[in-house]
């Protein structure tokens, strides 16, 4: 059913689709399946699928495409599978199964790769996945550097990593333009609140600038005014530092004060 699957149902370019086709990917992403529970994003044609089914404990595919999920439905009929079609990002925590998720294991759509780190931060949890090589070159990029992100601040404050496997474009159909690598990504020290990550999220915006520019340029997404934002500027010790010259440790720090600056300077009107 699965090599029917691959020869009639086309890949929807509107969707960015490039689905595996190469098994001994898949094979090196599911020794990681051995025993757990696992979540997989956009299942394709099944081949990653497959070969989580015959490891793991349980398998919780989502797939998007009406059509794939209907072909896989009908051929796939391991016991391990719980197959879904929906919308990943749309679902909760209990219809995926996060609850006593053991890793997340999946060959991520290249459109969806932020929204995925981000998710992994969120949940805390471990995961391999097959990135396009340049975006896991952005996750590592170095202070300093013209790659140097908001995305490599939050991958590297919140995970360590381990490189599986280069992964060639032709291992893809339709064939991308790009190469792929698989990393094994696993959550690392206490993590940032909610609060942190959006202060990071603001001022990385302006990474060009001084902290203490990026932070009062920053003061409408922060939900403050321009005053308020200048008065914690002013008392940060990097204040003249260029932002994206700083390592995520620091920065982290920058946005644990301005997160403390921020809710220590409401005035007591404004507080519940």
């Amino acid at each position: 059913m699965l090599e029917r699957t691959q020869i009639y149902l086309k890949p929807i370019k509107a969707m960015g689709q490039h689905f595996l086709v190469n098994r001994s990917v898949a094979e090196v992403e599911a020794e990681h399946a051995r025993g757990k529970r696992v979540l997989e994003l956009g299942s394709g044609y099944g081949v990653l699928t497959r070969e989580l089914c015959r490891h793991a404990k349980r398998v919780v595919a989502v797939e998007l495409d009406k059509n794939l999920f209907r072909a896989l439905k009908g051929g796939m009929k391991e016991k391990n599978l719980q197959l879904m079609n929906g919308d990943f990002f749309e679902m909760s925590d209990s219809e995926l199964g996060l609850e006593d998720t053991d890793i997340m294991i999946a060959n991520v759509p290249y459109r969806l790769s932020s929204r995925v780190i981000d998710f992994l931060l969120e949940h805390r949890l471990q995961a391999v996945l097959c990135l396009q090589k340049e975006f896991v070159q952005h996750m590592m990029a170095k202070p300093g550097t013209r790659s140097y992100s908001r995305l490599s601040v939050m991958f590297q404050l919140g995970f360590s990593h381990t490189k599986l496997v280069d992964v060639s474009r032709g291992s893809f159909r339709p064939i991308p333009r790009v190469d792929s690598v698989v990393v094994y990504v696993k959550p690392r020290g206490t993590g940032i609140d909610a609060t942190e990550r959006a202060v990071i999220e603001a001022i990385m915006q302006h990474k060009k600038k001084t902290v203490r520019n990026a932070i009062i340029d920053s003061a409408s997404a922060l939900g403050t005014d321009n005053v308020r934002a200048r008065k914690i500027a002013d008392g940060l010790q990097d204040g003249e530092s260029r932002l994206f010259k700083l390592d995520p440790e620091r920065i982290a720090a920058i946005a644990k004060q301005v997160s403390t600056g921020m809710s220590s300077t409401v005035p007591e009107s404004d507080r519940e």
